[in-house]
């Protein structure tokens, strides 16, 4: 299994990904049949001919041998069946740097590679450990998750409440189309408070832009329309149409004295 490392300021910095494959395969002590034979003939060689080992004794050995051969067998063949049913699933690595550090990757498994009876798991092409797996996330959940956060990060760059005016009103759209975006799933990611403070700067907002002449989207309001200090839009035709009516009934009152 090939590695390649880093070098920064003329020192190998070590990847996470190097950091799972050696803390594992460094502890590896089990033994397979070429080594276990190559004891069981030294043993043989260098019995004692005056007690030598019965070869009932040689045959039971290697029938044991072969026994827990069969179960590690298994348990590899187990590990990469799990190991592939990950592939195309979002998942969290932890490992352990040689500090002592503890870090996670994310990301999602691309294909497994099964070497020396070991299960790593492929992610943006650095492998990592089966032993390192510490969470399997639905994809749908994550990104609802990534969502839901990327709408707080945002809504906390914004001003206090009272600091808002129309430079923040680009920022403010923005939280808007995100939030109207999201299904009811995502939104229940929003906790209560965030979703109540979404709105108050929404109201701000609708507030400052009447003030200034704008309606909710910011685009200018009709010349004939007027702002009061609440920020209700008023109609200033209102004035006319009282005199026009007022001139109609003194017209009636004129016609009906000639009458």
């Amino acid at each position: 299994m090939a590695l390649m490392a880093p070098v920064e300021n003329g020192k190998i910095v070590e990847t996470e990904s190097q950091n799972s494959l050696k803390n594992k395969t460094g502890n590896t002590d089990g033994m397979d049949r070429d080594a276990f034979l190559q004891l069981l003939v030294a043993q043989m060689q260098y019995q004692d001919p005056l007690e030598p080992t019965s070869n009932t004794e040689y045959i039971s050995q290697y029938a044991q041998f072969s026994q827990v051969e069969q179960i590690q067998n298994m348990a590899g063949t187990m590990e990469l069946q799990r190991a592939s049913s990950l592939v195309g699933q979002e998942v969290y690595i932890k490992t352990t740097t040689s500090a002592g550090d503890t870090k996670y990757v994310r990301g999602q498994v691309d294909y497994v590679v099964f070497e020396g009876g070991k299960a790593y798991l492929a992610i943006d092409e650095e492998l990592y450990s089966m032993d390192d797996l510490d969470t399997v996330v639905d994809k749908t959940y994550q990104d609802a998750y990534d969502k839901a956060l990327d709408f707080s990060v945002k809504m906390n760059k914004l001003p206090v409440l009272g600091g808002v005016d129309l430079t923040d009103a680009k920022a403010i759209d923005e939280l808007k189309e995100i939030y109207e975006g999201m299904s009811d799933y995502e939104k229940g990611f929003l906790t209560k408070e965030t979703e109540d403070k979404y709105k108050q700067y929404v109201d701000k907002l609708t507030e400052v832009r009447r003030k200034a002449g704008l309606d909710e989207e910011g685009n200018e309001l009709p010349k004939d329309d007027t702002v009061d200090e609440s920020g209700d839009v008023e109609e200033s035709g209102g004035a006319d149409t009282d005199s026009e009516a007022g001139n109609e009934a003194e017209g009636g009152t004129e016609d009906a004295g000639e009458a």
